[in-house]
């Protein structure tokens, strides 16, 4: 706190001070850059038997020019808050300091090559939990082989509710090998849309297929138009259902799945058989049609968060977590390459699993770069969000 006394321009020679008004005012100092000096000094050792001098202290990026603080803050401020580098370098030059791009893109392809263990410790976490939720969203990418155009590549994003943890994953395509990397050994609960991808792990043993009732209400939201009484019907059934979620959020595992089943199984079944009724009245291909055929072929799907109390009614969570990439794309338009694109998913899973564990990225980023190149690689957990901070 910094205080700046005001007195009156009258003499004040002489008179008593009887009190004082406070008047508090939040401040904002810009950014500063500073050169920190490391000074070790040398020692000659008892009988000229050498020179006695302390080690270098552990550096993310060996020589390198900027510090700690200075690298997490051209990541957070890429990542987080989507300021491109070209962007960044605009404000460092403000300040008199001129840095290459070729420099700066440097400083952030060699982070990603000295993080990518903790990523890839992060996927494997992650696609080994027993509960996760997928999806997908477009980005775009520079690509070499079509010059001037870029590639539709795809981020899939897989979120873990249970551990709380999402991981981002850079694909060319959106076929049906993309989510093999994760999904391939998954056994338990795998939670999407009806996307056709991901048919081909609906009827594996070892999964356990979880649909999405926030999907399912945007195809009725999108039939209120063409018929209004049916679509609106249908999202009141499915609005009973999300306020007996709201009644429960503060419940066990048991207590939320024995209300389920005593509140909105019966809902259910009601809306199901409706659902069946209605559709022989309505034409396929009309919206409202398409919002019945959803439903009845994931009937099953839609049902399957009832029995077990520690899973979702909804995939909005990990919607909520692919924001930043839409933000993203806004601002830096496109990936430089698909090797970019790559450490930007990897950027995307520190930073989504930190937001939410509400854990400072910078602050994180800044302790996970003073420690990982000295830390064992066995046990690049410690340095999870969740267990860092």
């Amino acid at each position: 706190m910094r205080e700046i006394i005001i007195n009156p321009e009258e003499n004040i020679d002489g008179l008593k001070k009887i009190g004082e008004e406070r008047t508090e005012i939040l401040e904002y100092t810009p950014g500063k850059f500073f050169k920190l000096v490391l000074i070790r000094p040398k020692y000659e050792k008892e009988n000229q038997e050498g020179v006695l001098i302390s080690d270098m202290p552990s550096r993310p990026i060996e020589k390198c020019l900027a510090g700690n603080a200075l690298l997490s803050s051209i990541l957070i401020n890429k990542y987080v808050d989507h300021l491109p580098l070209y962007r960044q370098r605009q404000i460092f030059k403000r300040a008199d300091i001129d840095i290459a791009p070729s420099t700066i893109d440097s400083w952030v392809q060699q982070l990603g090559d000295l993080l990518n263990p903790l990523y890839e410790a992060m996927v494997n976490t992650v696609k080994n939990d027993g509960y996760l939720q997928a999806d997908e969203t477009p980005t775009r990418v520079l690509d070499k082989q079509k010059k001037g155009k870029t590639h539709r590549g795809f981020y899939w994003v897989y979120h873990s509710p249970l551990k709380r943890m999402v991981v981002f994953d850079y694909q060319k395509r959106r076929n049906k090998d993309a989510p093999q990397k994760i999904l391939n050994e998954f056994d338990g609960y795998l939670q999407t849309y009806g996307y056709k991808v991901y048919d081909q792990y609906k009827n594996k043993k070892e999964v356990a297929h979880l649909a999405c009732w926030a999907h399912a209400r945007r195809y009725f939201e999108k039939a209120l138009d063409q018929d209004q009484t049916r679509a609106e019907f249908a999202m009141l059934q499915i609005q009973k259902i999300y306020a007996i979620e709201r009644e429960i959020s503060d419940l066990s595992a048991d207590q939320k799945k024995a209300v389920r089943l005593e509140k909105s199984l019966p809902v259910l079944n009601n809306f199901g058989k409706w659902i069946c009724n209605e559709s022989k009245l309505v034409l396929p291909k009309s919206p409202i049609g398409k919002a019945f055929l959803y439903a009845i072929n994931l009937w099953d799907s839609l049902l399957a968060y009832l029995y077990n109390g520690e899973l979702l009614i909804d995939n909005n969570p990990i919607e909520n977590n692919i924001r930043p990439n839409v933000l993203g794309r806004k601002n830096y338009l496109f990936a430089g390459s698909h090797e970019g694109a790559k450490r930007t998913a990897m950027f995307y899973t520190f930073f989504g699993t930190c937001k939410m564990h509400n854990v400072d990225p910078q602050k994180w980023l800044n302790s996970v770069l003073e420690q990982i190149a000295d830390h064992k690689v066995n046990k690049l957990y410690e340095l999870f969000p969740q267990n860092l901070m």
